[in-house]
């Protein structure tokens, strides 16, 4: 197994107490055991860091960074990823779990795969509510558990941005030279994902892998759940940050194809500024639009 490239899995909690042990747990428990364990946590206010530290005690090789204020996720990460010694990186919430044989997926993908220049590989995702009962897949599943449709492998950089293919974050493994190269996650967003789908498929492939990977729990504060929130600020902060994705997408596109499908995900984040009552961002949405259609 020591011959095996070691992985970091750094898991990022906030506010987790109900779940981190859980999703502790879930890494100690791979099928794969050559893993680094990183646990952070961004200055929780409920029990989580005392939690942390009494399951600590029993895996003392582990390491915690423990945030004396809360500087958000892509700041922690990054703080974490530079204590890291994986050739390979997993971003784990504290309040989703992995699968047992996660990693080892993940691994023989990127060790079997003929393809070049792969830097990430993903997979599917159960969505289970906070006490863990099942809600649906990320991508809806056959008899078999086999997505029904294929996300998509490969050069993927236009799908990613017209969104025509959607990337399961939480089940993915990145190639540490790839979060080197881009210098992890920016840290002036307020998430990371789309971002570093972005830049990351300009210049390497991604490969799906056809199982389900990991749970994920659709929880209350959970960014897919504050998009629409009106004169939320949260919202705001989101949605302005996937504005600064957009500006940053433009000036990767090398096509007018690049830049079609582009316009595709404008729009989308165009009607969430719309429908959020954002107007100056809205507004400010306008120029990129005429920059898209006639450069």
């Amino acid at each position: 197994m020591h011959n095996l490239p070691l992985v970091t899995v750094i898991c990022l909690c906030y506010n987790h107490e109900k779940f981190v042990i859980e999703a502790l747990t879930s890494i100690v428990n791979q099928t794969y055991k050559n893993i680094e364990i990183i646990v952070a946590d961004d200055f929780s206010n409920d029990s989580s860091v005392k939690k942390i530290k009494e399951w600590h005690e029993n895996f003392p090789h582990i390491q915690l960074l423990i945030n004396e204020s809360n500087i958000g996720n892509t700041k922690t990460f990054n703080k974490a990823l530079k204590l890291s010694n994986g050739d390979f990186i997993i971003d784990l919430a504290a309040d989703d779990v992995l699968l047992a044989n996660c990693v080892e997926k993940q691994i023989n993908t990127f060790l079997n795969s003929k393809m070049d220049r792969l830097g990430i590989v993903y997979g599917n995702a159960e969505i289970i509510s906070e006490n863990k009962t099942h809600l649906n897949y990320y991508y809806k599943v056959d008899a078999d558990k086999k997505a029904i449709v294929k996300p998509a492998s490969g050069d993927i950089y236009k799908a990613i941005l017209s969104q025509n293919s959607m990337i399961c974050s939480i089940s993915s493994m990145t190639k540490k030279e790839v979060l080197k190269e881009l210098n992890g996650y920016d840290e002036n967003l307020a998430y990371e994902d789309l971002d570093i789908w972005i830049r990351a498929s300009r210049n390497y492939n991604f490969e799906f892998i056809d199982a389900v990977l990991v749970q994920k729990r659709d929880v209350p504060n959970s960014l897919g759940n504050i998009f629409y929130k009106r004169f939320n600020s949260k919202t705001k902060k989101i949605n302005r940050s996937s504005y600064l994705v957009i500006k940053k997408a433009i000036a990767l596109n090398q096509t007018k194809e690049e830049n079609k499908a582009l316009l595709k995900r404008l729009h989308f984040e165009m009607e969430k500024a719309y429908r959020t009552l954002d107007i100056l961002l809205f507004i400010k949405y306008i120029p990129l639009e005429l920059k898209l259609r006639f450069s």
